[in-house]
């Protein structure tokens, strides 16, 4: 550092503070400070300002506040980001059934219990087996019926005594005498062993009814009676409380079971004061006669899943 660099800059200062005491008769002689060099005053002016951004700049109190309020902050941001990106993702992990809502509309299906089959008696194969030509079930008939769906009311009456139906109750489910009589005879010609049956109404006011009719042989049940009762465009027998019957052409043929023959029927439009939809299947030796019906009109989708099911457990 050069000496013109140190010079003292303080000097006027220092000659007011040595300066004899003033009265108001006599002035002192006030020495002139030396002019300075350029570099001087820059050396000044950064000062001065350095100065001036000290005076201006919060207290260090001050800026260790405003600190953790900035930190304070900042987590605040960074915990809800997280949150929300876990909200996100949970959601996205949930059935939208899970999700209040976002619950998806039910399509109509009924809530049935887990269904399992029926042991066999020891040694006895299923119905399907290549060891059974005859197509027979060898597991309890009344343990084969679908159970009602969570919600039903079950109807008593078709229990029977000791879980069979009376052939009477079977065919009073049809509406004209004179097809009831033909019916009831064929029943006797084909060699029918024993009815087994149940019912139900749901909340809805859907009303089911499940009969399986069991005979000797599936050969019985393909070739004589299933043709008897079952015709492609009409069901051979009028139903009660329906009118018209055609072919249900809506009923997916994906949902077939394997072994299993069905043919489902629907009123056509117009109908009388409810709908009734009608379905026959034929399972190795049993015959099954499925009927729903409902005030206004009987839903598609828990027939078909009815259909189905019962016909999966005679599978």
């Amino acid at each position: 550092m050069s000496e013109q660099e140190t010079a003292p800059e303080t000097a006027p200062e220092t000659a007011l503070e040595t300066a004899p005491e003033m009265t108001t008769a006599t002035v002192p002689q006030q020495p002139v400070a030396p002019a300075l060099s350029e570099a001087e005053a820059e050396a000044e002016a950064e000062a001065e300002a350095g100065a001036e951004a000290e005076t201006q700049a919060p207290a260090p109190g001050k800026d260790r506040r405003a600190l953790r309020a900035v930190l304070r902050w900042t987590a605040a941001v960074v915990v809800f980001a997280v949150a929300g990106a876990g909200t996100a993702y949970g959601i996205t992990r949930m059935d939208r059934t899970d999700v209040p809502g976002l619950a998806t509309a039910s399509d109509g299906r009924w809530d049935y219990p887990e269904l399992t089959r029926p042991p066999l008696p020891s040694g006895s194969p299923g119905p399907f087996a290549d060891a059974n030509p005859a197509g027979a079930h060898y597991a309890d008939l009344r343990a084969l019926l679908l159970p009602a769906p969570a919600g039903a009311k079950e109807d008593k009456a078709l229990r029977g005594a000791d879980g069979w139906l009376a052939t009477k109750d079977y065919l009073a489910e049809y509406a004209v005498k004179e097809e009831r009589d033909e019916l009831r005879q064929k029943l006797v010609d084909n060699g029918l062993r024993h009815i087994a049956a149940r019912g139900w109404t749901t909340p809805d006011g859907t009303r089911t009814r499940i009969y399986l009719l069991q005979f000797g042989t599936a050969n019985v049940v393909d070739n004589q009676f299933a043709s008897d009762n079952v015709a492609y465009s009409t069901p051979a027998y009028q139903v009660r409380g329906s009118g018209e019957a055609v072919y249900d052409e809506g009923f997916p043929e994906r949902a077939a079971v394997s072994g299993v023959e069905r043919t489902a029927y629907v009123e056509s439009k117009p109908y009388g004061a409810e709908q009734v939809r009608q379905a026959y299947v034929a399972a190795g030796d049993v015959f099954a006669v499925i009927l729903q019906s409902r005030k206004g009109t009987a839903p598609a989708v828990p027939f078909q899943q009815t259909v189905v099911l019962q016909s999966q457990l005679l599978g």
